[in-house]
């Protein structure tokens, strides 16, 4: 469980106190002064508590737990303070979501039960989280799964879209990537409804009729509602009603936010189905990159620029059969290693794992044994 506390202060012997008293119950971190302590909220693993003294200067506690709650929304912020003030603890409730306001001195006794019961509410908000991201996240799926049964060949785009919506996600600073993944996973649902002819020239590239275009113009505002009826799904919902609109604010739906005020989820969605068309058409992926660059207005510069380093890094590797004489420490297995064993087959190492030396010792025992899958598939990096 985190239990990883930071303490932020511009008093040095505070800090020192606060570390040694609390150091058995809690992994005490600390910051002096505000600045130190946002740095270290962005720059390191998220803290389950962050307690903030009211008092700084430059920046008060108010304004630095109100950029705490930007910076990491799931920490639990604690105001700790030597002036009991009533309206410093409204602003402070009502501004930063605070959790606790404690006094100045506070023994410590107190102060542990109090941050005990921080980081239970952590672990609680974490929890939740993990139900709803996993959980929700197997009930998405079997809804794509649907789409799967129904349109395969629109699913296939989904598929192919998935593996770069989390790396893009990432890279553009996305708080909450796991909505960006379901949306990706479920933002072509709305395809069930559009005739099969429609369907059909959208895959292959060819020009709608005014009518035709109408009627597809309707897959996101079904798909949008759709998942809209799944509660806490209002910013997927939002970012697949706004795929098809361009950065610019031209495309459908017609009016609404442009721009950066666009969801990111929505996007991410428009950079990356316009990417798989092209390359379903039959473009090298750099050539569909570079065409995506040249469109002026379409979509957002930075996703755009995220998509290329995502690629430049994807560049960097290729797949290959290896002899299992062959294999190297590092690679990491594209497919499945299975053995024969008494005519029954058995996983030995799964795809995605990344071999070690240990590892390469027990694919060798086994090879002179039994019957193992020689070449394996694995992935390494262009130039070996």
């Amino acid at each position: 469980m985190n239990k990883r506390v930071l303490f932020i202060d511009d008093d040095e012997r505070i800090l020192a106190g606060f570390r040694r008293n609390l150091h058995s119950h809690f992994e005490v971190d600390v910051a002096v002064g505000p600045e130190a302590g946002l740095a270290k909220v962005r720059d390191n693993p998220p803290y389950a508590v962050v307690v903030s003294d009211l008092r700084m200067p430059g920046m008060d506690g108010i304004a630095v737990l109100a950029k705490v709650r930007e910076l990491r929304p799931d920490t639990v912020r604690v105001m700790l303070t030597g002036f009991a003030e009533l309206e410093a603890a409204i602003a402070a409730v009502n501004e930063g979501n605070i959790f606790r306001f404690l006094t100045k001195p506070c023994e410590t006794g107190y102060l542990i039960g109090a941050l005990t019961a921080a980081v239970e509410q952590y672990r609680l908000v974490m929890a939740e989280r993990e139900l709803l991201e996993g959980t929700l996240r197997g009930s998405l799926k079997m809804l794509s799964e649907v789409l799967s049964l129904l349109r395969p060949e629109v699913y296939g785009r989904a598929a192919r879209i998935a593996p770069y919506v989390r790396p893009l996600a990432k890279l553009c600073g996305d708080p909450a990537p796991w909505q960006t993944e379901v949306a990706a996973m479920l933002c072509l649902m709305g395809y069930i409804v559009l005739p099969e002819g429609v369907v059909s020239k959208v895959e292959r590239g060819r020009q709608l009729s005014a009518d035709d275009a109408a009627v597809y113009r309707q897959h996101a505002e079904v798909a949008a509602k759709l998942v809209a009826n799944i509660p806490r799904m209002g910013h997927v919902a939002k970012s697949i009603a706004y795929q098809e609109k361009n950065f610019d604010g031209t495309g459908f739906p017609e009016g609404g936010p442009t721009g950066k005020e666009l969801p990111l989820g929505a996007r991410i969605l428009r950079v990356l189905l316009d990417f798989d068309r092209l390359t379903g058409a039959g473009l090298a992926k750099a050539e569909a990159y570079k065409s995506l660059k040249q469109t002026t207005g379409l979509y957002d510069p930075d996703v755009l620029a995220a998509l290329g380093e995502v690629l430049g890094e994807e560049g960097r590797y290729v797949i290959v059969k290896m002899a299992i004489k062959n294999l190297r420490e590092g690679m990491v297995l594209a497919e499945d290693i299975f053995v024969t064993r008494g005519g029954q087959v058995m996983k030995v190492l799964p795809k995605g794992y990344e071999l070690s030396d240990v590892a390469l010792a027990h694919i060798a025992k086994l090879a002179r044994y039994d019957s193992i899958t020689d070449p394996v598939t694995v992935i390494v990096p262009s130039d070996v």
